[in-house]
């Protein structure tokens, strides 16, 4: 499947909004166009009615049928023809010459002194119409709008014009117009489909460069950015993509450590294992064997930790250790983990002590749980200076621990939790990683690991 283009995405885009602008627009001004021109014609058409009725008054003796007192075509209305019917009270109704090619049966019988405009057809002819009724005065003053005298008592004589001019050339303007406006957006936009897509190309240009600058960056070039373009648009981006490049080459350094922290412990196990046989082969030292044995077997046992550390992390940091929650009594479950840490607290003159109450139930999982606080006490018994004293305080909302940290900085405290770390020369059977595990364990238990360095000491907070 191809992929989208951006290009012509825009240019879609571009093309669709000119389309509605200019159609739109086009639309519109074809409207008021043709309003105008429509109410303009009208004005005329009535304009020239109204003459014809005030001639028609000025020529009460003279036949309205003769050809010498009709106006002609181009006289009043241009070069389009004009024709008109008048009909008096009492009279016969008086035609021009031609007469009015389409005369509605009832149009005396609806007129009005309100002028009526309609829009006639006589065959193929197109013709506009005005109708209205007035009242002819002989003493008309020349004003348009004829009036009836007050002193005259008689009936007056009321008369109906029906005046129509031929909209050949209007329709004709209008249609030019039309034509105009349709052919004016209909080449802008074959125009925008030919220069919008190279317009486009050419601004997108500068993501072209971000892509070539891009190609060169990789995990094998660690520590290269990208430089800032200077656009608005792209500048967010590039700040972005540096931002996943550091996190990556992060990412990359704590993989290296790992492989490198993790090759370190491998080799140093299997090397102190050929060192231990060879000699005791070579130059044999008179020990037991079981002595020699046991030294082995503590050398294994290490080993053993350390890939049972690495594959228990794997499976907490891969979802694959899901909790067995149950009801824990804690404080009897503490004292046990207490017990366990002892003898080693005794080597080092290091006093365990609990202070404080905690809750008496507790829905967790008693293994993870036990990862945690066995590495938190262990590393607290291990790394605390000689004769402290480790204090663990206990609480309904949280359980910490507290011990003498002389040697840790606060930016170390950014350190807990990456694998294979230590700050000290190696212990026994520390591999440098208890507090990875006990931050997977932490994670996995949806509780809350917390360090905080205070006047020398590290306080361990275990949130429930």
């Amino acid at each position: 499947m191809t992929p989208a283009s951006l290009s012509a995405r825009i240019t879609m885009l571009l093309v669709i909004t000119s389309l509605l602008v200019l159609g739109g627009g086009a639309k519109l001004m074809d409207w008021r166009i043709d309003h105008e021109m429509e109410g303009r014609f009208q004005q005329n058409l009535l304009t020239q009615a109204i003459a014809v009725s005030s001639m028609a008054q000025l020529e009460q003796d003279e036949s309205p049928g003769d050809p010498g007192s009709q106006p002609r075509a181009g006289l009043l209305g241009g070069s389009s023809p004009t024709y008109h019917a008048l009909r008096c009270d009492g009279e016969p109704p008086r035609f021009s010459t031609p007469p009015p090619p389409a005369v509605p049966a009832d149009w005396f019988d609806h007129v009005g002194p309100k002028p009526h405009f309609a829009r006639l057809r006589h065959g193929e002819q197109h013709l506009g119409s005005v109708q209205f009724s007035f009242i002819p005065d002989p003493v008309d003053n020349g004003e348009t709008t004829p009036t009836r005298d007050a002193s005259d008592n008689s009936a007056p004589r009321q008369c109906a014009l029906l005046f129509e001019q031929d909209r050949k050339a209007i329709d004709q303007i209008l249609l030019a117009t039309d034509w105009t406006l349709l052919l004016g957006p209909a080449l802008a936009l074959a125009i925008a489909l030919l220069a919008v897509p190279l317009i486009v190309r050419r601004g997108l240009r500068p993501v072209g460069v971000l892509v070539e600058r891009m190609r060169d960056i990789g995990p094998n070039a660690p520590g290269q950015r990208l430089a800032a373009l200077g656009m608005r648009e792209l500048d967010p981006l590039v700040g972005r993509f540096n931002d996943v490049l550091g996190r990556m080459d992060e990412g990359l350094a704590r993989e290296r450590q790992f492989a490198s922290g993790l090759a370190h412990e491998t080799r140093t196990r299997l090397a102190e294992l050929r060192a231990l046989t060879e000699i005791e082969a070579r130059y044999p030292s008179g020990r037991s064997m079981s002595d020699i044995l046991g030294e082995i077997g503590l050398i294994g046992a290490e080993l053993e930790a350390t890939v049972t550390a690495l594959l228990l992390l794997t499976r907490l940091k891969s979802g694959l250790e899901r909790p067995q929650r149950q009801s824990l009594e804690l404080l009897p479950w503490l004292q046990r983990q207490l017990q366990r840490q002892q003898p080693l607290a005794g080597e080092r003159g290091i006093e365990l002590h609990t202070e404080g109450t905690p809750p008496v139930n507790l829905h967790t999982d008693p293994a993870l749980l036990e990862v945690i606080m066995a590495n938190l006490l262990g590393n607290a018994c291990a790394y605390a200076p000689g004769g402290d004293r480790v204090v663990v305080r206990l609480s309904r909302e949280a359980t910490v621990i507290d011990n003498a940290a002389p040697e840790l900085e606060p930016s170390d405290l950014d350190n807990f939790g990456e694998r294979f770390w230590r700050k000290q020369p190696p212990h026994a059977g520390h591999a440098g990683l208890g507090l990875a595990l006990a931050h997977a364990a932490a994670q996995a238990l949806a509780v809350q690991l917390d360090f905080t360095l205070k006047d020398g000491r590290l306080l361990a907070r275990l949130a429930w």
